[in-house]
């Protein structure tokens, strides 16, 4: 079976990380249908919400370390990924990389489900996403300090956005365990809920979004992203742009008659 699952339902496109055996530490067959599956959200309209989820007893391990200790690189591979330190760089540039990369075009929510652990590369892939849903007895680590690597796929970015610079550099530098519960106190993540509620719990809460105004659910992230990135005169100048088209939209007319007559919108 395949390294990673891509499934499309109700509009819910659902990434499953599947190499269970491994902790679903990456793979290149993974990482590249990663890669075509995130492309896909992308492009395709009809598709509203992501989860990305990990089957068996993980979310991610991250980087396969067999294939390290075996001398592969981070995952073993067909190609060239270790003679050098361009051709290292290259696996990461070329592909594991490519994921953050896309995440930043998608403008649609993109969930991460956490069970199990998240270590390193692989909890990193969950601070990528939007919304992050962790089950009770998840535990989460930065462990890239117990092999002696740096945080290669955008921990470093991701991580003191969330939480702060001290305590990036402390999960970092030490490379501890943290619970579920700690996570959200941090600000890792953003829900914790009970182990056999979590699959429900996510599905409910992409159904919802998915059921909403997507221009305006899609526009939103835009500006909280882009505003990261801006003064307060651009960032209100491009949210009245944005307020501008919504309010064109027939979105918006169904909002506020559901509203005044106390019904459940119908957004088209």
């Amino acid at each position: 079976m395949s390294d990673l699952l891509f499934e499309v339902e109700n509009h819910i496109a659902t990434i499953t990380l599947n190499r269970p055996e491994s902790y679903n530490a990456f793979s290149e067959e993974m990482i590249t249908k990663w890669i075509e599956a995130l492309e896909t959200v992308r492009d395709d309209e009809s598709i509203r919400v992501v989860i990305v989820k990990g089957n068996g007893k993980a979310f991610c391990a991250g980087g396969d370390i067999k294939a390290m200790h075996a001398g592969e690189g981070f995952y073993k591979s067909k190609e060239d990924i270790t003679s050098t330190g361009l051709a290292r760089k290259n696996s990461l540039w070329k592909k594991i990389q490519r994921i953050p990369l896309l995440l930043e075009e998608i403008d649609k929510p993109v969930i991460a489900q956490i069970h199990g652990f998240a270590m390193g590369a692989g909890l990193d892939m969950a601070l990528m996403c939007d919304i992050r849903i962790a089950a009770a007895s998840t535990k989460l680590s930065e462990s890239y300090i117990n092999v002696a690597i740096v945080p290669g796929d955008g921990g470093a970015y991701y991580l003191p956005k969330l939480v702060g610079i001290d305590k990036a550099l402390d999960m970092l530098w030490t490379a501890r365990m943290v619970t579920a519960e700690e996570a959200k106190e941090m600000g890792l993540v953003t829900f914790v809920v009970e182990d056999n509620e979590l699959d429900e719990f996510t599905r409910a809460y992409a159904e919802k979004l998915a059921s909403g105004p997507q221009t305006a659910i899609r526009f939103i992230k835009r500006a909280v992203y882009q505003s990261q990135k801006m003064d307060l005169r651009s960032a209100l100048d491009y949210i009245s742009s944005q307020m501008a088209i919504v309010t064109e939209l027939d979105d918006f007319k169904e909002g506020v008659d559901a509203v005044i007559n106390k019904r459940k919108p119908n957004y088209k």
